[in-house]
This record gives structure tokens, C-alpha cells and sequence, in this order.
């Protein structure tokens, strides 16, 4: 945008995209305060509808925040890198690590929720287990936040005559969490397998990870398998996606 009067009628997706370039760019940096409706409309000789619609595309699209009283400004997005071919390691759980050490943040998660109980698993979690409908399972909810934020919500499922009985069950695992313990039981998982996929949150998912609007969430679903084939764990977790990268290291 330079400033200079546009023509008439131009339209609103027109002013976001403007805007949108000038903040991929760099022009507009995070935590920068974005032209307002007045401005706009001066700018690009519009109505203050047309440059409200503007503004809301990029709330929308989760680009931008803004509060009652205060001005539009460019989101500004602290990640937590999670490298996921670390943090899997046995030599990160089976040496009783955490595997948030793995994760670049500078203040460690704080447990939220944690709820576990036993349960029979439904017809999506038998598929993903490789097991009957009904077979007994145990289960672990749980939310994690930093800084007082909630960044992600994380459900796993243990086979009850695995973990019945076991520090699995409890809500506290101990150091090296469910794979420690599993190694212990002579279940260690030997491989891992994630699923990937972005999508937008719903209501429930917003309200538990304080999601800013227009920001959709990545959800990951982790399959642990022993040797020889069983699954022995599946954990499926939604993560704020304006607070993560995600991060492979394949061989070539």
C-alpha cells in the first residue's frame, strides 16, 4: 500500500490482500498496529463497512488480534518447536527424561486436567488400537499449558491388561512417562508412527486451548507399537497451531 488514493468501489478482498502482503513481507511486523477503518477508508476512498470487511478477513484468517478499545495489530506468534524424531527416542523416555526437554521453550509446561479412568474403547479408537469394540482400555486426558496458556490437549489409550495395576494408570506415570513404564511391563514400543493433519478446531477445542480466532489447530495422531506388531498406545493430540512448528530429521 502506498498511501496514494485508490480508485472508488474497490473492494474489501482487495484492501486485505494489500494488507496481507505488507504483513508477509515484513512491512508490517508482529505486534505491529495495522491501519484502522478511518484510515482505510481515507486511503482507499471506501465505506466503513468495506474496511471493517477488510480488517475481518484478517482476523478470520488469524493474522491479526485485536480487543474492545484497542487497535487492530499483527499476531505475533511464539512457537515451540517439537522435533519429533527426538522426542521419541528411547534414549530420551528410557532414560526417564521428559520428552518437553526436547521441545525449545523456555519455561516447562504446566500439566492441566489430567484425568485417567478406565473405559471401553468405541468403534473409532478399536480401529485405531486393531482391537474388538468394548475391549477394555485405560485412558489419559490431558492438557498442557505455558505460560498459563493452553497449547495442547492429548488423549491416549493403553490396553487395560497392559495397564491395569500399573503406574500407567495413575496419574502420575513417573520419570520417562508411559513408555518408561512400558518398557518396565516388557512392552517397550519400538516403533512409532504419527499422522498429521490441520484442520479447524471445534467449539470444545477453542474453549480448551483459548483459541485466538481464525486459528485452526494440527492434529496428530501417534500410533506405539511393540515388537512384533501390537499396538500398544495411541495418543491423539490437538495443538494450538500458532504455538507450534513441528519438526522432522529424515536420513537421507
Amino acid at each position: 500500500m502506498t498511501g496514494k488514493k485508490r480508485d472508488a468501489n474497490v473492494g474489501y478482498e482487495v484492501i486485505a490482500d494489500e494488507l496481507r502482503a505488507r504483513i508477509d513481507s515484513g512491512d508490517l511486523p508482529p505486534g505491529a498496529k495495522v491501519p484502522g477503518e478511518k484510515e482505510l477508508m481515507a486511503t482507499y476512498e471506501v465505506s466503513r463497512d468495506t474496511a471493517y470487511r477488510a480488517l475481518q478477513v484478517l482476523r478470520d484468517q488469524g493474522i491479526t488480534v485485536s480487543s474492545q478499545g484497542a487497535p487492530t495489530r499483527v499476531r505475533k506468534f511464539e512457537r515451540i518447536r517439537r522435533p519429533a524424531n527426538a522426542r521419541l527416542s528411547a534414549e530420551v523416555w528410557g532414560a526417564g527424561r521428559s520428552m518437553w526437554e526436547l521441545d525449545v521453550v523456555d519455561k516447562k509446561p504446566a500439566a492441566l486436567d489430567v484425568e485417567v479412568g478406565r473405559v471401553e474403547a468405541d468403534e473409532r479408537v478399536a480401529k485405531m488400537l486393531g482391537v474388538q469394540p468394548g475391549t477394555p482400555l485405560v485412558q489419559r486426558s490431558r492438557r498442557y499449558a505455558v505460560d498459563g496458556k493452553p497449547v495442547l490437549k492429548a488423549v491416549s489409550h493403553i490396553p487395560a491388561d497392559i495397564a491395569d495395576g500399573t503406574p500407567i494408570a495413575e496419574t502420575d506415570t513417573g520419570a520417562g512417562g508411559t513408555y518408561a513404564r512400558l518398557k518396565e511391563l516388557g512392552h517397550a514400543p519400538t516403533v512409532f508412527r504419527e499422522e498429521v493433519r490441520s484442520r479447524m478446531p471445534n467449539k470444545a477445542e477453542k474453549e480448551q486451548l483459548d483459541l485466538a480466532r481464525g486459528t485452526p489447530v494440527i492434529q496428530i495422531d501417534r500410533y506405539a507399537a511393540e515388537e512384533g506388531g501390537r499396538i500398544v498406545e495411541i495418543n491423539q493430540m490437538v495443538l494450538d497451531s500458532g504455538s507450534y512448528v513441528l519438526e522432522y530429521v529424515i536420513p537421507a
